[in-house]
């Protein structure tokens, strides 16, 4: 995973600001979310919530990741006052096998309900084995073909993405939108996204173009992606490539190609803020991304850096909003606080990615703000809604 850029808030963030923040963005919503602390007189049993995490082998990339997770993890707990939490942890790394054994382990331990894990075919090995004893998953995984059942996905989609960054070109006048996606399996479920988030818009899919993902393909491909930007009448183009991959070549060959961003507003499916030497790209100034609430998100990676004195990854967050779901669902009380119908109420929740909530298909939606990249820095073009009422949902 990538780091985010830096926080522009300072490290010396206490616990009780965190609070404050998210208490505050709540009441901006009035009642449509509730907030995540200061609320007192939870349920007296402590519930015992499974977090399952990428780590237990010998990468150290997952090692640091399952940290980060379970550190975010505890940064919510220590915001839901009067709610007891009896977190248990099985590290799972990336063995499906393995997954499902501690996914019994963890019910037998009295889980009722299951945090991570974070790779898509691990979670599709917990998800069977929950089900049969009636538990329900709030996966890290950003996969939709794993969601549905007692599954719920955490981890950001490109549907959802997509659905934010059209429905903004299409209110400014943009929503001719050419996808420029690269042939691989990520990129052709990313155009498929797109194309299906274009249909709840008001943007209009007027050409769709690939390139072999490799920097002669990319260069072959340039001439045909030339030409179908300009017969089409395209006044955007919404490129799936992220900064590990072909976004640096696309950002500086387009522009050489006759395929200007002054003649074409770029917009990215992807964070463009992260590396970020990405913000220094030329040919991405003026380009348009979505992105989690910047406030709330700065704010928790302020508070994270400040008790663990390194910045976490994106991916770290999810733990946090994993528990601020399950501190919300138990404040509401009930025999079943974690069913589907508790999970799937419409005015969701609110973490430091802002305010989420999941649907019946096991997907998410998630509130994100549109930017632009401006002099090598963000600019918030269209602040993160902080409720589903005024997001239009």
């Amino acid at each position: 995973m990538r780091k985010p850029i830096p926080s522009v808030q300072s490290a010396r963030l206490s616990r009780r600001g965190m609070m404050g923040l998210l208490t505050a963005s709540v009441a901006v919503a009035a009642c449509d979310v509730p907030a995540l602390g200061g609320i007192a007189g939870g349920p007296a049993r402590p519930a015992v919530v499974a977090l399952m995490l990428p780590g237990g082998d010998s990468d150290s990339g997952r090692q640091t990741l399952a940290r980060e997770l379970e550190a975010a993890a505890r940064l919510a707990m220590a915001d839901l006052d009067g709610v007891q939490i009896d977190l248990r942890i099985y590290q799972v790394g990336v063995d499906p096998g393995r997954a499902a054994q501690r996914t019994a382990e963890a019910i037998n331990d009295g889980a009722r309900i299951i945090l991570g894990p974070l790779h898509g075919p691990v979670t599709a090995a917990v998800g069977p084995v929950a089900a049969q004893a009636g538990v329900n998953v709030l996966s890290f995984s950003n996969n939709p073909d794993i969601a549905g059942g007692n599954v719920f996905l955490l981890g950001p989609l490109f549907e959802n993405t997509a659905t934010r960054i059209l429905g903004y070109a299409a209110q400014q006048g943009r929503g001719r939108v050419m996808i420029l996606s690269e042939q691989t399996p990520a990129g052709e479920v990313a155009e498929r996204a797109i194309q299906a988030a274009a249909q709840r818009t008001a943007a209009t899919i007027v050409a769709t173009q690939s390139y072999p993902f490799s920097q002669q393909g990319i260069t072959q491909a340039l001439p045909r992606i030339a030409q179908a930007a300009q017969s089409s009448g395209a006044q955007s183009l919404l490129m799936t490539a992220g900064s590990e991959g072909a976004l640096p070549l696309l950002s500086e060959s387009l522009p050489q190609n006759n395929v200007s961003p002054r003649d074409y507003q770029f917009m990215g499916l992807t964070r463009w803020d992260i590396p970020p030497a990405t913000l220094e790209l030329s040919g991405l100034q003026g380009g348009w991304f979505a992105l989690p609430d910047p406030s709330l998100n700065d704010q928790f990676r302020a508070r994270y850096r400040a008790a663990h004195g390194n910045t976490p990854s994106p991916v770290a967050a999810l733990g946090y909003d994993a528990i601020a779901a399950v501190g919300t669902l138990m404040r509401r009380g009930g025999s079943t606080p974690f069913s589907v119908e508790a999970l799937t109420q419409p005015n969701g929740f609110v973490g430091v990615n802002g305010i989420f909530r999941f649907r019946r298909d096991g997907t998410n939606e998630r509130a994100l703000a549109v930017a632009e990249i401006r002099n090598q820095r963000v600019r918030v073009l269209s602040p993160a809604p902080r409720s589903f009422a005024r997001s239009g949902s």
